[in-house]
């Protein structure tokens, strides 16, 4: 073995055992699922993003997730304008790792999608590895009456909604941000898009370590069952190595903290955050991210594991640091 190559073998070492049991919160600030009428909590202008964004930082949060909105509708907007107006005050405000999303809303087509990560280039950007029916209709049974006229037919029109991310997609968002040095969180809603993602290894056209974001409990992709949540790490093991990817999971609604808690135990990494729950307890809506972030840390905590840092997080993602981006 070269000196070169012993040293590195040993920063690679020295470097996993700094952050063995250390566990990387996400949280996803806003999203595009909710609509501003389901709760008062919701970040929609770019300063109640930023801000909500910097609290869940100084709660524990590693990452912070995010999505733009239009401040006066609460309607999703993907114009790397509207980012524009809160990504150097969220940077400014904490050390946390930024992640564009490029998924943007179902409805939208990927080149809209992926423009803010190709503009403003971050560490980190989402990135979903497959087509599925993205169903949230079901809301309209518990929400009712809406403040905007988009809420309801942006709703209901779901019934009849394929979130397209093709294969072309997919290569197309990786292509486009390939010069950026961008890594990304490879999405995945079910057992399939493992299987995308481990083409997408097979061909290099992505690189380890792979960020594997395992999606539970949107209507169209897995459920929320502990099966389903070992079904995919399984998966996840057997088709891309486990020493290739870090898996992390995301439970959608009342799911949230009870996947976040199996995730943990099984030395994942856990998302929280209001584009994936608007919620704290049974029928108690969350007054802010950062709360979410402080419950899911105690529970990691309890578990005795400690949060990661966010430049724990760079160094287990590989990430290219936050004096590398476009903002």
């Amino acid at each position: 073995m070269s000196g070169t190559t012993a040293a590195s073998s040993a920063t690679k070492t020295a470097t996993k055992t700094a952050t063995k049991g250390k566990v990387i919160i996400s949280c996803a600030i806003t999203g595009a699922i909710h609509t501003p009428s389901m709760s008062p909590h919701l970040p929609v202008t770019p300063d109640e993003i930023a801000r909500s964004a910097i609290g869940a930082a100084e709660a524990g949060a590693a990452i912070v997730h995010l999505h733009a909105r239009n401040p006066e509708t609460g309607r999703p907007d993907q114009s790397p304008e509207a980012f524009a107006k809160f990504l150097p005050a969220i940077k400014a405000g904490c050390n946390a790792i930024i992640n564009i999303t490029t998924g943007g809303a179902p409805t939208m087509q990927v080149a809209e999608r992926v423009q803010p990560a190709a503009v403003h280039k971050p560490e980190l950007a989402s990135l979903n590895m497959g087509s599925i029916n993205f169903a949230l209709f079901p809301m309209l049974n518990r929400f009712k009456s809406f403040k905007h006229d988009w809420e309801q037919p942006y709703l209901e029109g779901t019934r009849d909604l394929i979130f397209r991310n093709t294969f072309k997609d997919i290569e197309f968002v990786l292509k486009t941000c390939l010069d950026n040095g961008t890594r990304f969180e490879f999405e995945c809603y079910d057992i399939g898009h493992l299987y995308n993602l481990a083409h997408f290894l097979e061909r290099g056209l992505v690189k380890p370590p792979l960020f594997v974001q395992s999606v539970f409990g949107i209507l169209g992709g897995i459920g929320t069952h502990p099966e389903d949540v070992q079904m995919m790490r399984r998966t996840a093991d057997r088709l891309l190595g486990p020493d290739t990817y870090r898996w992390s999971v995301l439970g959608a609604g009342r799911a949230q903290m009870p996947i976040a808690a199996t995730s943990a135990a099984m030395g994942g990494n856990v998302r929280v955050g209001l584009e994936d729950s608007l919620w704290i307890g049974p029928g108690k809506l969350a007054e802010s991210n950062a709360q979410q972030v402080t419950k899911v840390k105690q529970i990691i905590e309890g578990l005795g594991l400690q949060a990661a840092t966010p430049d724990e997080a760079r160094e287990i993602l590989a990430l290219k640091g936050a004096d590398k981006v476009g903002f």
